[in-house]
């Protein structure tokens, strides 16, 4: 609290009475202290000076409350001292009674306009009532008029921080750290600037620097784990989750994180009692309560009658997180929407309509009941330009930027549309600055969900499109809510969303089933071809040998290299038949890049496949590690054959491959998800690599074993007929029609 002000010094008593209550106050005697002011005011009783520091000494002991009823006092008889009302301001703010501290605060800085610590106090005060710009402006001035002072750099990096401002807060932080070095909470903060800035290693450090200044920081080891758990390193972020929590068992924050890692190893159980745990120390952890439901979605299954256990208790969980938001038990629910979701619901082989139909709706509800979206939407001028937000949190090297993205930034008609680019991810890199220039309007950084909602309705497009709903967490959160009168989605992730607030799927021609409106909530868009604008890859030659990679030199190589959990254990057999009947071969695999025991997992299943054969599984196949894109490319060049997922077709990986002109067998499937590589085969002449049945499937991998002239007629097919493939301006014209038709007259049935 600030100090004496002059009045304390009169008030018609002695001097030397005040004086004495002052020398043990500031020895720290607060029992003696009191004594002595009450003396004073037993003969005074209006004496501003002692109700005030009797105040000041309840607020040392904890009593708020008493502080600011003696301060008060003060205040009403001598209303001319700032030291009064920067006190009471203090006490009020212990209080929670933010306004009237503000107001307090403001009132000893009329009278004090050049202290700092009264700007500062103001300042925090501000912050806690979510005033951060003035907050912000207080703490600069405090600084400008003492620039040497820790406590209100780091306050000020706070607030700047929480502002969105992670560059500043970063050079805040580092400032108060120049002034104290051993300040345990600006490094540990400076570790939150830097995981804004999204420069997890140097967040790394930080942490590491505020645990050796204080050992016992359970949010440290906590903040740690988080950072080595986004770096992939489970393990350790496992060791410092359990760290927070022996240093406090009831850290719910701590208990979560750890249910997400026993979550990424596919320890289900596990997760599940991490997340009760969490729900009971923290009943409104709504990431908790949301992720309680995934976790009954494992990535492997051991059996068939695995995955529909598993789909019955995440429907069973689902029901009855919608029975809880009937009751009205919703809080901290709707912030965390996005923060994980049904992902893996869509390899489990089946249609998913009537689950999202139950998931999509829950998530729009508990959105529009926190934050209703104004229902106004003026359409385009007529003429003018059609304003179409992108929303993404994969604007960089990613599938989602190559499949889609890319190829919308870069055609798409700028006479026609003005584009506006949402980044919701937190990674970058060339192509980040690529879109950037591309787009008319490019926002980034790691804002918070209503910040995002108040920068797209500001924009206010006309059109919004996601080229994915399902695997980022913000573009999901905001998916959920009506922030534009058309909202469209592509197959980035090829499943119904079960969204009332998304109106159309833009959909592949080619890979729809004629009854594929029947797989989804939203009205289907069937785009002409692969519904893609496909720039082929220019990889360079890496000189990668078959030996390298633990293959025969004789054998016929069947590459499948895809998602682990792609693989559904019903199929584990097509392998170890295929590998009976072509005679000398091997199959690659490739690692899971998040967790050792979910490859572990996948091997013993193979194994016990390869075993009921009579087979030997290290006899036929090849775990490799995951690797990076060109390196990947290289070694499919040493395969024969490749063979695509059944259940869930590899898309952007099947089109890398074709830089290698090598044949594919696939099942076309009944879901759109499991016919990509059908569609790009269809879509170059091939139609006799396709099965209709995983006993066709395992005949037409053998013969192309078996007959290597076959092989090479096929791959001549392919090196003549891909070009088809690339560059289809006849997908890009027809969504552009679609979506000028679409601006002009939005849908009105739907929901949201």
């Amino acid at each position: 609290m600030t100090g004496s002000g002059p009045s304390e010094r009169a008030g018609g008593v002695p001097a030397e009475a005040l004086e004495e209550g002052l020398r043990h106050h500031e020895a720290g005697r607060l029992a003696e202290a009191e004594a002595a002011y009450r003396r004073i005011l037993a003969s005074c009783p209006e004496h501003a000076g002692a109700l005030h520091l009797l105040g000041v000494i309840a607020f040392q002991s904890g009593r708020a409350d008493l502080a600011a009823a003696h301060i008060a006092r003060a205040v009403a008889i001598d209303p001319a001292v700032a030291p009064y009302h920067c006190n009471l301001g203090n006490a009020l703010a212990a209080l929670g009674r933010r306004d009237e501290a503000i107001a307090a605060f403001q009132a000893a800085l009329r009278l004090r306009p050049e202290s700092p610590e009264i700007n500062s106090n103001l300042g925090t005060a501000l912050k806690d009532a979510g005033r951060l710009e003035e907050a912000i402006a207080h703490y600069r001035q405090a600084l400008r008029l003492k620039p040497d002072l820790p406590e209100v750099c780091y306050n000020l990096a706070n607030a700047l921080l929480e502002a969105g401002d992670g560059r500043e807060a970063e050079m805040r932080y580092r400032e108060a750290l120049r002034l104290r070095p051993a300040y345990p909470d600006a490094v540990f903060n400076l570790g939150n600037a830097l995981v804004s800035l999204c420069r997890p290693r140097e967040a790394e450090a930080a942490y590491r620097s505020a645990l050796a200044l204080r050992g016992d920081h359970a949010e440290s080891h906590n903040n740690l784990g988080a950072v080595l758990q986004d770096l992939g390193r489970l393990k350790d972020a496992e060791s410092c989750y359990r760290a927070g929590i022996a240093l406090n068992p009831r850290y719910a924050e701590a208990q979560f994180n750890l249910g997400c890692v026993h979550q990424a190893h596919d320890r289900s159980a596990d997760a599940v009692a991490c997340y009760r745990r969490t729900l009971e120390l923290q009943p409104d952890h709504g990431a908790a309560r949301i992720a309680l439901c995934m976790a009954q979605l494992p990535i492997l299954y051991d059996d068939e009658a695995d995955i529909a256990r598993s789909r019955a208790a995440y429907e069973g969980e689902v029901r009855q997180l919608c029975r809880e938001v009937e009751q009205g038990r919703s809080a901290g629910r709707a912030a965390a929407v996005g923060s994980s979701q049904p992902f893996f619901l869509g390899y489990q082989g089946f249609c998913d309509r009537e689950l999202q139909s139950l998931w999509g709706p829950l998530t729009a509800r508990l959105l529009a009941e926190a934050a209703p979206v104004p229902q106004t939407r003026p359409g385009p001028e007529p003429g003018g330009k059609i304003r179409l937000g992108l929303v993404s949190g994969f604007f960089h090297d990613h599938t989602i930027w190559r499949l889609l993205l890319s190829g919308w930034l870069g055609q798409f008609d700028r006479r026609r549309f003005e584009l506006f680019c949402y980044h919701t991810g937190i990674k970058r890199d060339a192509e980040t600055d690529a879109a950037a220039r591309l787009a008319d309007r490019f926002v980034e950084g790691r804002l918070t969900g209503a910040r995002w909602r108040e920068i797209i309705l500001a924009d206010a497009p006309h059109i919004l499109l996601y080229p994915e709903i399902g695997m980022d967490a913000m573009a999901a959160q905001l998916a959920a809510q009506r922030l534009a009168a058309v909202q469209c989605m592509s197959w980035g992730h090829p499943d119904t969303t079960g969204l009332p607030t998304i109106d159309y799927f833009l959909t592949s021609d080619l890979m729809e089933p004629e009854n594929g409106q029947d797989h989804y909530t939203e009205t289907l868009v069937r785009l002409p071809n692969l519904a893609t604008w496909w720039e082929p890859g220019r990889h360079r030659p890496l000189g990668v040998t078959r030996a390298e990679l633990g293959l025969r030199p004789g054998a016929t190589v069947y590459w499948s290299g895809q998602a682990l959990y792609k693989y559904l254990p019903q199929y584990d057999a097509v392998f170890p038949r295929i590998a009976r009947a072509a005679g000398d071969c091997q199959f690659v695999f490739i690692e899971f890049a998040k967790s050792r025991s979910v490859t572990e997992r996948f091997r013993r299943r193979l194994e016990r496949a390869f075993a009921a054969e009579g087979l030997s599984f290290g006899e036929h196949c090849v775990v490799l590690p995951p690797m990076e894109q060109e390196m990947f490319i290289a070694a499919v060049g040493l395969a024969d054959v490749i063979l695509d997922t059944i259940g869930w077709s590899g898309g952007r990986s099947a089109l890398d491959c074709l830089s290698h002109d090598i044949p594919f067998v696939t099942l076309a499937g009944p879901l759109m998800r499991g016919r990509h590589t059908a569609a790009i085969l269809a879509a170059m002449g091939i139609r006799d690599t396709v099965a209709a049945s995983p006993d066709e499937y395992v005949v037409l991998a053998v013969r192309l074993a078996r007959e290597p002239a076959r092989r090479a007629a096929l791959a001549a097919v392919i090196r003549e007929a891909k070009p088809r493939l690339f560059r289809d301006r006849e997908t890009i014209a027809a969504l552009e029609d679609f979506l000028e038709r679409a601006a002009v007259n939005p849908p009105r049935d739907r929901a949201g």
